[in-house]
């Protein structure tokens, strides 16, 4: 999509400078009192893998237990789905050569026009699972920061969609069954903040920036991927933040 690119900087600026002037706003404000024990999000979330030219939108969810104020452990899952397209260069460097000399012979057969370039879009749709901790920054009554290790596992499935004979004929020697899945680790960093409204409800906003090697088979490189997403947040249980620790209960 053409768009895209000027689609995510003008997300990013309208989600994040209202936090940021929010934040500087209020430099004194005091540290937050009340801290629900359970957090519960979902929202709009896309994907931006560059690297293949792969750009998804779909939703991303989490569930959060705070064991204190400043650290959580929760699980995190996000379904998108998008399109890409495979060129040549993607590939290994041994499958470059093969299909190379296939269309080579192609050419000079007269089968093929010399200008011919070999180019597969495709459908994808990936789901990422992830768990582990997160820890909050809780200096800000109206501005929760957090920041995480991103750590999990991500399943993608690819559907070719071949335009002529010729590449309709290299999609069934590379994916027989006219599609391919993949599961693969990955690892990055992430974070963001939630704008708080009341004590139960946040609007929240947070990236993540991870590496994979999906259909390392076909693919040559791994990739950075990055993850984006926007929605309510809400809380709810006993406020964590008047739980005194067990060193000082009597």
């Amino acid at each position: 999509m053409p768009g895209q690119p000027h689609f995510q900087r003008t997300l990013a600026t309208v989600i994040l400078i209202p936090g940021a002037l929010l934040l500087l706003s209020n430099p004194l404000a005091a540290q937050q009192k009340y801290v629900t024990q359970w957090d519960v999000y979902t929202g709009y979330a896309f994907l931006n893998s560059p690297k293949i030219g792969l750009f998804e939108n779909g939703f991303q969810g989490q569930l959060g237990y705070r064991v204190r104020t400043w650290v959580s452990l929760g699980f995190d899952y996000s379904l998108t789905a998008g399109d890409l397209t495979i060129t040549p260069d993607l590939l290994p460097a041994a499958l470059q050569q093969q299909l190379g000399a296939q269309l080579g012979q192609m050419i000079k057969a007269g089968l093929i026009p010399a200008s011919y370039s070999l180019t597969v879009p495709a459908h994808s749709i990936t789901n990422s699972f992830a768990a582990g901790p997160q820890f909050a920054y809780r200096h800000f009554q109206k501005v929760t920061i957090f920041i995480r290790p991103s750590v999990g596992a991500i399943r993608e499935g690819a559907t070719p969609k071949p335009t002529d004979a010729v590449a309709t004929a290299i999609v069934k020697e590379l994916a027989p069954a006219g599609h391919k899945t993949d599961w693969q680790g990955f690892y990055g960093i992430g974070g963001g903040f939630d704008i708080n409204f009341s004590k139960h409800f946040a609007l929240r906003t947070q990236a993540d920036y991870v590496w994979d090697h999906l259909f390392n088979d076909l693919l040559q490189d791994g990739r950075w991927t990055t993850r984006f997403s926007v929605g309510p947040c809400f809380n709810f249980g006993k406020n964590v933040a008047a739980t005194k620790p067990l060193a000082l209960r009597h």
